[in-house]
C-alpha cells in the first residue's frame, strides 16, 4: 500500500484505504476498483493522492524521469530547502511542489 498522486493513478487500480475529500467526507471506500469516473470525481473534490494496493515506498523512485540523476535531484532539493523553511514539509501539496521545482532546477541547469 502506498500513496500515489492522482495524476499517476490509472483505472483498474484498487484502493487500499478510503478516499476522503478535503472536509473529510468519504468519496470512495477501500477495496474499490477505480474507473475513469472516479478519477474525475477525485479531481473535482480536490483529492491529491490515494492509497493504492500493491504500491509502496519503492515506487517513489519510479516518479523520477530516466534522464534525471538522483544525486542531482537531491542536490536541487537541498538547494530549495531555504525557500520552503516556513512550510509544512509533510503536506502533500508542498511535497509535490518541491519535487516539481527540483526537477525543473535539474532540467534547466540551475544546480
Amino acid at each position: 500500500m502506498g500513496k500515489i498522486a492522482i495524476e499517476n493513478i490509472e483505472t483498474g487500480m484498487v484502493l487500499a484505504a478510503d478516499v476522503l475529500d478535503r472536509s473529510g467526507r468519504m468519496l470512495l471506500g477501500a477495496g474499490a476498483e477505480l474507473t475513469p469516473k472516479h478519477l474525475v470525481i477525485f479531481r473535482t473534490w480536490g483529492v491529491l493522492e490515494a492509497d493504492i494496493v500493491g504500491q509502496g515506498a519503492d515506487e517513489a523512485a519510479d516518479l523520477i524521469p530516466a534522464d534525471v540523476d538522483p544525486q542531482e535531484l537531491a542536490a536541487a532539493e537541498q538547494a530549495l530547502d531555504p525557500l520552503f523553511r516556513h512550510t509544512n514539509r509533510e503536506h502533500p501539496a508542498i511535497i509535490e511542489l518541491i519535487r516539481v521545482a527540483a526537477l525543473r532546477k535539474v532540467h534547466h541547469g540551475f544546480v
